[in-house]
This record gives structure tokens, C-alpha cells and sequence, in this order.
């Protein structure tokens, strides 16, 4: 369902498989979440270890949002994400890097 090398990954929720992807009007939407100023400090912030589990849950509505998805935050802290925080953690880590890593190097890291 999800293109890495268009930045995509897929989360299940409730049951149903949906594709996420940072577009620029999601990572908009994220850094106003996160009041965070630049997307390089968003960056830093997950690379840093300095994240809550309120700002997965904002990473993973903005991608959610970025494909497509019309629920919202209420419906996203209520679902039944399969793998659970863990999961979806690693999922929103796998988000970002791929919306920030050249194809090609997506490539190389997944072979």
C-alpha cells in the first residue's frame, strides 16, 4: 500500500491499513502543533530524544492527514493502532526519516 521512495509508510488503524505521508502542508500542521519554529528543530527534537507520546501522536496525525485520512486527534488517541505505542513510535520515526532521506538512499537503507 505505502511507497517508501514517495516517503509513504503505512500504519493499521482500528483494522484498516492507511498510508502516511509528510507533505509540506502536514509538516506545516506539525510544526504549529509542536510550536516549533523550523522543520529542523522538529527534526532535532525526535533526534534528540526530547519527544512525548503527544508528539507521536502529532506525527502520526499529520501523516495520517498527509495521505488522505479525515479523522482527527480525538479519533487518532481513541483508535486501536496495531503494534501499540511501541509500534506506532517506530512507525512515526520511519515517517521522518523517509520524508527527509533522498530516494536513492532509501534504497540502499531497505536492500
Amino acid at each position: 500500500m505505502a511507497n517508501p521512495f514517495a516517503g509513504e509508510v503505512t500504519l493499521v488503524l482500528d483494522g484498516q491499513p492507511q498510508r502516511l505521508k509528510l507533505t509540506l502542508g502536514a509538516l506545516a500542521e506539525l510544526e504549529a502543533t509542536l510550536q516549533e519554529d523550523s522543520l529542523i528543530a522538529v527534526v532535532e527534537r525526535f533526534e534528540a530524544g526530547r519527544f512525548s507520546s503527544r508528539d507521536v501522536l502529532a506525527l502520526l496525525l499529520a501523516g495520517l492527514r498527509g495521505g488522505g485520512w479525515q479523522g482527527d486527534a480525538a479519533t487518532l488517541a481513541a483508535a486501536d493502532i496495531a503494534g501499540g505505542p511501541m509500534q506506532a513510535a517506530q512507525i512515526a520515526a520511519r515517517l521522518l526519516l523517509l520524508a527527509f532521506t533522498p530516494p536513492n538512499a532509501a534504497e540502499r537503507r531497505d536492500g
